[in-house]
């Protein structure tokens, strides 16, 4: 799935957004309404996630979603704002918001509410993968082998979903790298790491290293 994320401050869009790629979507980042729009009309998002306070004005979000929607834009659109008066709830969901999740969030709840909101379209995907002995449950994010639950982190889940989204894909590790662990100084070495653990977990099998990087072990 494709996001486009509008967020102004730096510090909360980019860790957001690597907490989103590393479920498995595309993001496109936008700090501003102009650069929104620009990134909106390129490739047309299946989620907007939008701040409320932006620089051009400190309901811009609001009018942007409005605009969004006059426009002809179905799909969802979730505010995220430090603003959080019964008010603003109500204004955000009459212009066309679809949630309102107020700062500070946790970044699981984040993922709660983007996997509900995409589910809302339609049968984009099911809610469980399964290949072998192995079964997901993107919704309750549990991994289960034979039917006992294995534990994982929630980082070791991301990077499994991450295959199971999309299993015939070959992953570069500095994709991985990218996506999963943005601004760590350990470098490719963290991406051997969590393969090595989620194989040491899973069985072997479970990541297949092939010319170009990692792609899913388990066949249909």
């Amino acid at each position: 799935m494709r996001i486009l994320l509008v967020e102004d401050e730096s510090s909360l869009r980019e860790p957001l957004a690597a907490y989103v790629r590393g479920m498995g979507h595309d993001v496109d980042e936008a700090d501003s309404i102009e650069a929104a729009r620009e990134a909106f009309f390129e490739a047309e998002p299946d989620l907007v996630i939008l701040d409320v306070m932006l620089p051009e004005g400190v309901d811009a979000g609001f009018e942007f979603a409005a605009e969004l929607r006059e426009a002809g834009f179905e799909n969802p659109v979730l505010f995220i704002t430090a603003r959080d008066t019964v008010e603003d709830r109500v204004k955000g969901l009459d212009l066309g918001g679809d949630d309102y999740l107020t700062k500070p969030f946790s970044l699981d709840e984040l993922g709660a509410r983007i996997r509900a909101l995409l589910r809302r379209q339609g049968p984009v995907r099911s809610s469980v993968f399964e290949r072998g002995p192995m079964r997901i449950d993107f919704a309750a994010r549990k991994a289960l082998w034979d039917g006992v639950e294995v534990p994982l982190s929630g980082r070791e889940f991301a990077l499994l979903e991450l295959f199971a989204l999309q299993p015939d894909r070959v992953y570069s590790a500095e994709e991985l790298l990218e996506r999963l662990f943005p601004g760590t100084d350990s470098g490719l070495k963290i991406v051997r790491v969590y393969v090595h653990r989620l194989r040491g977990k899973l069985g072997p099998e479970v990541v297949r290293t092939v010319p170009g990087g990692y792609r899913m072990g388990l066949e249909p």
